[in-house]
């Protein structure tokens, strides 16, 4: 009986820590620059982003406004009930807010992290970029970096600063689904 406690103690100390991990994200250097944003997809209502989705095009966009980036890849397929992709509705989300289209990619075919990733890259390359700066939310940012690493992408993250996970109740759920989605990245690899 004694090994059952210690090996649930040991797997509560390990999701723990891979908790805390992801809780810290990747080291962010706020002077990073990239030939483009990368822009992870998120729920889309109809045919505007999510709050938590126009954040991180908010974000984007301010990363191109600073100098820090020249081009946007905007990532995501559109689901049943929406009218827009992802992509879609965030191209036309920045293009209101300044964007010039001639700067703006877009992949509507993801519907994965790994899968926005993979796409991107495709755009990348096409376009002849060599480096990126992943946006997303905070926690979500460790295991797309993982991923673009084992893609061979040349990335480095910025992290939204304005996310609708503020609060313990928000984030905690948001950072259950991270830790469960890491590790079936390190399992099954996607």
């Amino acid at each position: 009986m004694k090994w059952i406690f210690a090996a649930l103690a040991a797997i509560a100390l390990w999701l723990a820590a891979i908790a805390l991990w992801i809780g810290t994200g990747p080291i962010e250097d706020p002077t990073d620059t990239g030939d483009v944003a990368i822009v992870l997809g998120a729920a889309v209502f109809t045919d505007k982003p999510s709050p938590v989705f126009a954040a991180r095009i908010d974000h984007a966009v301010e990363l191109y406004n600073s100098g820090r980036v020249k081009g946007i890849i905007f990532t995501g397929a559109r689901s049943k009930e929406d009218i827009l992709s992802e992509a879609g509705a965030a191209r036309s989300y920045a293009i209101a807010a300044g964007i010039p289209a001639n700067d703006i990619s877009v992949e509507e075919r993801s519907r994965t992290t790994r899968q926005n990733l993979i796409e991107a890259q495709r755009l990348m390359q096409a376009g002849g970029h060599r480096s990126a700066l992943i946006v997303s939310d905070s926690l979500h940012l460790r295991r797309a970096h993982l991923m673009a690493g084992e893609l061979g992408i040349n990335a480095r993250t910025s992290a939204t600063q304005t996310t609708r996970y503020r609060t313990w109740s928000t984030q905690a759920p948001f950072l259950a689904r991270e830790v469960y989605f890491l590790h079936h990245y390190w399992v099954f690899g996607a």
